[in-house]
């Protein structure tokens, strides 16, 4: 097999094994960031398994469980990834994504991604959770570099809706308030951005930072997913507070938004 007959076989041997874990695809395949594991809890009739046992990483970043939880929510049926792995724990890019592809082999066709992040604008204070409307991918990688494999998906992917506007729309209606839709800036990590990065994030348009997602958003969409996005703000970012980032924190700060965020995707899977 050439590298792209490799690269898909890997892909359809993790979604062969999701199939025969869970049997049909599910409604909605869920990612859960740093701290928000335990949405988990709100799943009915859930079947968890490690994400090793289905071919795919675990992750070895605390706040990420590295489980699969099967069950219902909002009335249908989802697949939870308590935790994903990162490209700056290094991780390839075909890993980062592995999941998300997987999924989508199985013939799953909903994708809502969750993050951890930092807030730019001053207006998104820690527990803020924003719509995510567009990105910045400012990580220097992409998944779809190198050759393409078409059963995926197209060489040149539009990436005008990747965020899906009627998803946006569902979430804005399943929400007892109005939520900020803003713009989701993609850095490589580990390390948090410099006072001066955020300050040039700001004028570039961004309202939250983080380190995840953006690969896994145009992963699915080249595999036809519909994406749904939101970003949890943990903190201020760097030089907006006079206090240091800690990872503790930032799980922490999470993990008190998880009730609500749980809530409102149990809202959003209902109207999907």
């Amino acid at each position: 097999m050439d590298d792209t007959e490799t690269r898909l076989a890997r892909i359809d041997a993790a979604a062969g094994r999701l199939r025969a874990t869970f049997g049909d695809p599910v409604d909605v395949v869920i990612v859960l960031g740093s701290g928000l594991g335990d949405v988990a809890q709100r799943v009915a009739d859930a079947v968890a398994v490690n994400a090793n046992e289905v071919g795919l990483p675990g992750s070895g970043v605390g706040g990420h469980a590295g489980r699969l939880v099967c069950g219902r929510l909002g009335g249908k049926r989802v697949l939870l990834l308590q935790g994903r792995v990162h490209v700056y724990e290094g991780h390839e890019l075909d890993t980062v994504v592995l999941a998300v592809r997987a999924c989508a082999r199985w013939g799953v066709k909903g994708l809502v991604l969750t993050s951890a992040v930092g807030g730019v604008d001053p207006a998104l204070g820690p527990g803020s959770v924003m719509i995510v409307a567009d990105h910045l991918n400012l990580s220097g990688e992409n998944p779809l570099r190198g050759p393409n494999i078409d059963a995926l998906g197209p060489r040149f992917p539009d990436l005008t809706h990747l965020y899906s506007p009627r998803l946006r729309g569902i979430a804005q209606a399943a929400s007892p308030e109005p939520l900020p839709e803003g713009v989701y800036a993609a850095m490589l990590g580990p390390s948090y951005e410099t006072p001066a990065e955020i300050r040039m994030l700001s004028k570039l348009g961004a309202n939250v930072v983080g380190m995840s997602m953006v690969h896994e958003s145009i992963a699915a969409r080249h595999a036809g997913m519909e994406v749904l996005a939101f970003a949890v703000v943990s903190n201020a970012a760097a030089g907006l507070s006079t206090s240091e980032l800690t990872h503790s924190e930032v799980t922490e700060a999470c993990r008190q938004a998880a009730g609500r965020l749980g809530a409102l995707l149990a809202r959003v899977v209902e109207r999907w």
